[in-house]
């Protein structure tokens, strides 16, 4: 009991200094709207990446499948407790750096994130929460029904918006023009 009430608190620790860098760094705490949706579903939208939940929040319970499988093969005596802890430090990196310049600039270059402006720190802190849920669901649920989840929110991804995480991942990396022609027949609307 002990170990989840601290595990809990360095969490919320956690996120209040994502938040707060992410403000440091000149993110709007909202969506410069000045409301907040529960889902923005238009990924050409102002919105997107605004508001609580978008397309993009099934990449990142996606990342906490990962963050959990990869923890639990190069650590696997470690408390549950603490690679969750190592893995919300490396999903609020990200969440950072996704947020500096360098990388907005890298991600506009891409055919479906033109517009964008980075996070809003409500959506950040919202991807991160969806980390944490995957890493909680790869932990609880047997491997291959998270495989299959990975692999249908990826499939489902790629026929809704043309991008998922194996996607957007190359595109950051090493840009393809294939994958940029294909993103660019998306319908939008």
């Amino acid at each position: 009991m002990h170990a989840i009430k601290h595990t809990s608190i360095l969490i919320l620790l956690m996120l209040l200094i994502q938040a707060g860098l992410l403000l440091i760094m000149g993110q709007p705490l909202i969506c410069v709207c000045g409301y907040i949706k529960l889902w923005e579903g238009n990924i050409a939208s102002a919105g997107n990446s605004q508001h609580l939940t978008d397309w993009y929040t099934f990449t990142h319970i996606i990342h906490g499948f990962i963050f959990y499988f990869l923890s639990w093969l190069f650590f696997p005596k470690t408390p549950v407790s603490l690679r969750l802890i190592f893995a919300v430090g490396v999903e609020i990196s990200w969440e950072v750096i996704e947020n500096t310049p360098v990388i907005i600039q890298r991600y506009r270059q891409q055919a479906l994130a033109a517009g964008y402006s980075g996070d809003s720190v409500i959506n950040s802190l919202s991807d991160t929460l969806s980390m944490i849920m995957g890493f909680g669901m790869a932990w609880k649920f047997p491997s291959w029904f998270i495989v299959l989840i990975g692999l249908g929110f990826e499939l489902w991804l790629a026929y809704e918006i043309h991008d998922n995480f194996i996607l957007n991942l190359i595109n950051l990396i090493h840009e393809s023009p294939q994958i940029k022609v294909w993103q660019s027949t998306v319908n939008l609307t």
